[in-house]
């Protein structure tokens, strides 16, 4: 049984959207500060610390842990500390291209797999009544650069390249392939 490292419900959604039987223990690993501009190697750290984290309660299972984080022009925008810091967010992504990387780290006793994925993001202009309403819906505040593009920010999006379901938090053709070479699923 897969052990998913993560209290996301967007997570749990998707790997039950692929038939992937898991149980959920949420990572009490104290995630880090962006130390470095570097999106990539922060997101494989954060998700190697939460899996390692739980893996170590699980002697012999394998655990999934991942971490996605929104980089605009190379600077990590997390989730936001309050409204004020959701605007700032989406009038920063406002019209510009940003990225979306997700690190996944599948980890059980001394074996690892890993992976680290990018989507690139473009926003449209957007008015300030539209990033207004969008803020007080609540949704952006627990989301990585305070939106989701599952949910009422899709209308943001002009365009993306790259995995939709890694802008959601967890890229499912590359978990997919990570639990084929555990032996996992066939």
């Amino acid at each position: 049984m897969l052990i998913l490292a993560s209290a996301s419900p967007r997570r749990r959604e998707l790997l039950s959207q692929i038939g992937v039987a898991y149980m959920v223990n949420p990572s009490t690993y104290e995630e880090g500060a962006p130390k470095k501009k570097d999106p990539a190697k922060f997101v494989l750290a954060q998700a190697l610390g939460k899996a390692n984290d739980v893996a170590a309660k699980y002697p012999g299972q394998w655990v999934l842990g991942a971490d996605t984080v929104v980089a605009l022009d190379g600077e990590i925008l997390g989730k936001p500390k309050h409204e004020k810091d959701a605007m700032r967010m989406l009038q920063e992504l406002s019209g510009r291209k940003h990225s979306v990387f997700t690190g996944v780290a599948l980890v059980r006793g001394k074996k690892t797999y890993t992976k680290v994925v990018e989507t690139k993001v473009w926003f449209r202009k957007l008015k300030d009544s539209e990033i207004k309403d969008y803020v007080h819906s609540g949704e952006p505040m627990d989301k990585a650069g305070a939106y989701g593009i599952q949910g009422k920010a899709a209308v943001f999006v002009e365009k993306i390249n790259g995995s939709y379901t890694n802008v959601v938090g967890l890229p499912l053709s590359q978990v997919y392939t990570l639990l084929q070479k555990a032996k996992i699923i066939g």
